[in-house]
């Protein structure tokens, strides 16, 4: 049980408890980066207060103008900031471990049996119930960030530049960043920063701590960034080099390695934006399975705890297990698989680790203050993008593409619903919304539920 200080505020946490609560909220990271998230700041600010309100946006600022999985990067850098490098490794580690665990589970059955009815029963369910939690969090966090017409407008702006004119996450951001910078110079009242650093009753234990005395590993240093670099360079590139020298270019292997490589530099904006290019080079360049197999896949990816780009890991999975070159095919795949997932994520901590301390300092700096409030009115827009995104794919079984002018869109086909999750989900909704059911009965409910139909022929 949490302990708290003398002035009601919650204790400093030790390292065992955050690790603890770092596993809680991988066994519970369902539902893609808006659920993740929202189950992140739920537990984080809203129950634990470790963190405040601007410091968890100042990090998701930073995380979505990355290469990879935002929510990934999030907890690696909460768990950093926390506890130092070993609490940002049991963070970001413990963050997809049940990910990879149920990837490599459910591959296995994939190719043994090809049946996984009762594990995708349970995980209907569940996505269900994640939609409530992130319906609540949108609304949360952007009571919290969007203080002012000015935010609001801006918050809009960056959703109907991504959803429906499907421009690039970091182009919004940035753009956004570039929008507040100005106003900033320019005295605008409408950007308000002390909307996100103004006092609070309560106050978080790492703001406290910082308030107090800035600990030695957020401050920048060369000497640490370049050590940073060259060691997470080295975990992540020399397994590549070496298997390309022992192998050849032409090895399975090889491939996997360099090809999620190159894609974990370039993956701006999160899964969604990654998941079309590596379905055409994976089944049209390298064949390494069909389309309707990558589209198994995202299905897994999308009902398993961890980010959406866990689907690489079946991929590699899928790849290696079909050119074992000599392995049993088992072997290899699930070696194939780790491969894919290990290239894919060592460079995230690379981008914590390395990048951190620098962003930091950017907390303190008045002349990025406006900067920041504007990057975090864009983050609100981009969270209601993902829930709307996933919404969408929880009650509809088919969408349609919109194409018209600039507009370019994914619109749910109304005769697809499915009234079995839209039932699930409004059930979920009135649970938590009006009669403040805790979120985990939800999800044990939910999940027992969806078991419950596809049992009874439902589903």
């Amino acid at each position: 049980m949490q302990t708290r200080n003398e002035v009601g505020n919650p204790a400093y946490p030790t390292f065992a408890e955050a690790t603890r609560v770092w596993l809680k909220i991988a066994l519970l990271s369902f539902g893609g980066p808006a659920a993740q998230i929202a189950l992140m700041h739920r537990v984080l600010v809203e129950e634990k207060r470790w963190i405040s309100d601007s410091r968890f946006l100042h990090a998701l600022n930073y995380c979505m103008l990355l290469p990879g999985p935002e929510a990934q990067q999030l907890a690696t850098y909460i768990g950093w900031l926390l506890h130092k490098t070993r609490g940002g490794l049991v963070a970001g580690l413990l963050f997809i471990v049940p990910g990879v665990i149920s990837i490599m589970v459910l591959s296995w059955i994939y190719v043994l049996f090809g049946q996984i009815g009762v594990v995708a029963a349970l995980f209907f369910g569940l996505k269900a119930a994640i939609l409530a939690v992130v319906l609540e969090a949108v609304l949360r966090v952007g009571k919290r960030a969007l203080k002012g017409m000015t935010l609001i407008m801006l918050a809009a702006a960056a959703f109907v530049a991504i959803y429906f004119l499907n421009l690039p996450f970091p182009l919004v951001v940035l753009g956004a960043g570039l929008f507040g910078f100005i106003g900033g110079k320019l005295n605008w009242s409408g950007l308000d920063v002390n909307v996100l650093h103004g006092p609070s009753k309560s106050t978080a234990v790492v703001d406290a701590l910082l308030d107090r005395q800035q600990p030695e590993h957020t401050k920048p240093s060369f000497r640490h960034f370049a050590l940073v670099t060259i060691v997470w360079l080295a975990l992540w590139l020399i397994p590549v080099a070496l298997l390309l020298v022992i192998f050849g270019e032409a090895n399975v292997f090889s491939r996997i390695a360099v090809f999620f490589s190159k894609m974990a530099t370039v993956t701006f904006g999160g899964a969604y934006a990654l998941l079309a290019y590596v379905a055409q080079q994976a089944v049209e360049n390298y064949r390494w399975l069909t389309a309707g197999e990558m589209l198994d896949g995202l299905g897994l990816a999308e009902t398993t705890p961890g980010p959406l780009i866990m689907v690489l890991q079946f991929v590699g999975f899928l790849a290696s297990y079909r050119d074992a070159g000599g392995m049993p095919p088992l072997l290899a795949g699930t070696l194939g698989g780790l491969l894919a997932t290990w290239v894919t994520f060592a460079p995230c901590f690379l981008w914590i680790f390395a990048g951190a301390p620098y962003v930091e300092t950017l907390r303190n700096n008045k002349a990025l203050s406006a900067a920041l409030a504007a990057i975090t009115a864009a983050v609100v827009g981009i969270i209601l993008n993902l829930a709307i995104w996933f919404a969408v794919h929880v009650i509809f079984s088919q969408t349609r593409k919109i194409g018209f002018g600039p507009l370019n869109f994914d619109a749910p086909v109304l005769a697809s619903v499915n009234p079995w999750a839209a039932a699930l989900s409004l059930a979920a909704i009135i649970a938590m919304f009006i009669f403040k059911v805790r979120m985990i009965p939800v999800l044990a409910v939910c999940a027992a539920a969806g078991i419950a139909l596809y049992l009874g022929g439902a589903i």
